[in-house]
């Protein structure tokens, strides 16, 4: 008996009572119904049966449709309606006669002369409302104001001072100064009117003259000796050994062969000497603003003779410093980077905080994205944290043989894996320049490599200031008589007036509010025909003369006007004895609030030269480095402290421990030390000390550094440029 055991074994369906067992012959049919011979060979022959053959081949050879394509188009009818349709009687009339008939003609011959058309045309420019448009179209006050105050309107003004900077905000008041307004030249604008200043000194004031003259020869001599130690980087036998045995040139040499073949305003050349740590001659590094095409630029250079290029405290912050003079002024930066890396003994004070080393590659990203070009020249070992300088430059140069870039170099290679590996095959010149790609161009040389960059500058599209026929005069005496103007200290000092007439042209000088306040003298001047305003020290800064400041500060500020501050302030006078000199403090006070808001607020260009003492709150009024100027120098002479070391008391007040004589004396003495000129700029708390005779010279390359980004396009880039 059949049994579906087996098919169930095989996958069929489960038998069971509610599932009833198929036959085996419909199983069958179901499976084989579309595989038997016949139908097999009817799907694979049914198109190739000769009917169908013959079909397919001759459908469109038949003679009726070759017949029809070949004279479809060359029936007679066709053939006749193709030859004759242009050439019937009523067609060839037409196109013979179209444009001759008496209307037509009569229309194409008089449409232009009928009196109406005479007249307009004779008559239509001539008309009281045309002659009128004509005249005044451009002479309307609308047209005349918006002539004259396109570009002047609140809404461009404040757009040109405060663009946004990606990554900042709106920019502060101090790094984007208002920009000059004018573009007149200024030999045109340099009025001869202004009052002459008399600058002869009195007799009765020759005796303190002496007496600064010769502590002015005293401390410029030692401003002369150390200027030399300095130059000689980490002296003689480094120069030699950096020269001779690794075929570099000196920095200064470096230098010589970037900048354009004139003088550069070197930034804080003694800074680093007599530091805790040990003299770092120039912090390492020359910073300084000089010419390339004529285009200024900050430079910053490496010098690998001091150290062995080992970057300390002070060349972090030096180099910080010459960035954001940068970024205040929008001028191109250069660096040249010969680096050892970070001297480790002091990281404490290098790498944890916002402003140590981290902060000069955060800047170099914002200066990029604020469209502020950087190039970099590899023209040594860049070690570390120096190699990130090149590369995130815009466009980087490395020379051949001499420039290294890694993280690490082969001795710490050598100590993680055992490997010994050379400088060139771990990240020389041509692993940069051919696989890396950190590097945008390859030099043989170190001649070669200054001269791609100065290229490079060329293809910046940065107009230089151009050259001005000005012929501004020279001050009426002679700038090396103010080597005895200079005080030695406050008790000798002599009018200020006597020193602007030393420094403005033709010793013209437009004073405001002569007599009011008159221990501040404020007015205008012109420095090698630049327009500034002047605020100049002449005593206490009393209620009236710091109410006169605040006055004279917002004038330069709504005109534009770049400020000059010449700071000798005073001693802090003592604290009051009565309820009047009580008042009388607190009415200074707020005079002197409000000086300082203005002086913060003034969005102009600022200079500060200290001539004389920078003591106490009166350093702030009179725009001090917590304010933010944008260049600040020293006078050999000056005294830079929070009290006058010269006024501090040595003796107790009655009553008091007797030991405590001598730690005064010591206070004192420590006071002394520290607020010398020299002392200061060694810590970068000015961008230099400057001999009086050279300020009126170096005041005129400010003022022309400053100018230069007025004439160049600003374009605002959400992000830096990034090398992929």
């Amino acid at each position: 008996m059949w049994s579906p055991a087996p098919l169930c074994a095989l996958g069929w369906r489960r038998p069971g009572p509610s599932a009833p067992l198929q036959p085996l012959t419909r199983l069958f049919q179901r499976d084989y119904r579309d595989k038997t011979p016949t139908r097999l060979f009817q799907r694979e022959y049914r198109d190739k049966t000769p009917t169908r053959l013959f079909q397919r081949d001759y459908r469109d050879k038949t003679p009726t449709r070759l017949l029809q394509r070949e004279y479809r188009d060359k029936t007679p009818i066709h053939l006749l309606q193709r030859e004759y349709r242009d050439k019937i009687p009523t067609r060839l009339l037409q196109r013979q006669y179209w444009d001759k008939t008496p209307t037509r003609l009569f229309q194409s011959e008089y449409r232009d002369k009928t009196p109406i058309r005479l007249f307009q045309r004779e008559y239509r420019d001539k008309t009281s409302t045309r002659l009128f448009q004509r005249e005044y179209h451009d002479k309307t006050p609308t047209r005349l104001f918006q002539r004259e105050y396109h570009d002047k309107t609140p809404t461009h003004l404040l757009q040109r001072e405060y663009r946004e900077v990606p990554g900042q905000g709106w920019g502060r008041t101090q790094q984007h100064p208002r920009r000059f307004v004018s573009y007149k030249p200024k030999s045109k604008r340099n009025p001869k009117t202004f009052p002459v200043l008399d600058g002869r000194v009195p007799s009765v004031y020759q005796h303190v003259f002496e007496q600064n003259l010769r502590n002015s020869e005293a401390v410029i001599k030692r401003y002369s000796e150390l200027l030399e130690k300095v130059k000689q980087g980490g002296g003689e036998n480094a120069i030699q050994r950096h020269t001779k045995r690794n075929k570099k040139l000196f920095v200064r040499e470096r230098l010589r062969l970037l900048l354009d073949h004139e003088d550069f305003l070197e930034l804080s050349p003694l800074a680093g000497l007599d530091l805790p740590y040990g003299d770092v001659p120039a912090a390492g590094c020359l910073t300084g603003i000089g010419r390339i095409c004529g285009v200024w630029c900050v430079f910053i250079a490496s010098d690998a003779t001091v150290k062995g290029g080992t970057i300390y405290p002070i060349g972090v912050k030096k180099q910080l410093r010459a960035q954001e003079i940068a970024m205040e002024n929008r001028l191109l930066s250069v660096h040249l980077v010969d680096s050892g890396g970070a001297f480790l003994p002091l990281q404490s004070e290098l790498f944890p905080d916002k402003l140590h080393g981290g902060r000069v590659f955060y800047n170099e990203a914002i200066m990029s994205a604020m469209g502020i070009p950087q190039v970099a020249v590899v023209c040594g070992s860049c070690v570390a944290g120096g190699a990130y300088v090149p590369t995130m430059a815009e466009e980087s140069v490395i020379i051949d043989k001499i420039g290294t870039l890694f993280l690490a170099g082969p001795p710490l290679v050598k100590a993680a894996t055992g490997e010994d590996v050379s400088p060139e095959d771990l990240g020389g010149a041509r692993l940069h320049s051919q696989v890396s790609g950190c590097s945008d161009h390859f030099a043989a040389s170190e001649e070669e490599a200054y001269e791609c960059i100065r290229n490079v500058v060329s293809t910046l599209n940065w107009q230089p200031v151009p050259e001005e026929d000005r012929e501004p005069d020279s001050p009426l005496y002679s700038p090396e008589e103010l080597l005895g103007l200079a005080p030695l200290d406050y008790s000798c000092t002599l009018p200020v007036k006597l020193i602007l007439s030393r420094l403005v042209d033709g010793s013209r000088f437009q004073e405001f509010k002569a007599a009011y306040g008159t221990t501040l003298v404020t007015g205008f001047g012109h420095v090698e025909g630049h327009l500034v305003g002047i605020v100049a020290s002449n005593g206490e800064l009393a209620h009236d003369a710091a109410l006169k400041g605040s006055h004279f500060v917002q004038l330069c500020g709504q005109r534009g006007i770049p400020i000059l501050f010449f700071q000798n302030t005073a001693p802090q006078p003592a604290g009051p004895a009565s309820i009047s000199q009580a008042e009388a403090h607190s009415n200074r006070l707020k005079a002197q609030a409000s000086m300082m808001a203005a002086v913060a607020c003034a969005a102009v260009p600022k200079i500060t030269i200290v001539i004389g003492g920078c003591f106490g709150s009166d350093s702030y009024v009179m725009c001090g480095r917590s304010f933010s100027p944008n260049f600040l120098f020293l006078w050999p002479n000056a005294r830079v402290a929070l009290v006058d070391s010269r006024r501090f008391p040595t003796v107790p007040p009655a009553g008091d421990c007797p030991g405590e004589e001598l730690e005064l004396k010591q206070l004192k003495a420590k006071l002394e030390e520290e607020s010398s000129a020299f002392y200061s700029s060694s810590r970068l708390w000015d961008d230099g000390i400057i001999p009086p005779q050279d300020t009126r010279k170096v005041i005129a390359q400010c003022l022309e550094i400053m100018e230069q980004k007025k004439f160049q396009a600003v374009f605002s880039h959400p992000h830096p440029i990034i090398r992929m």
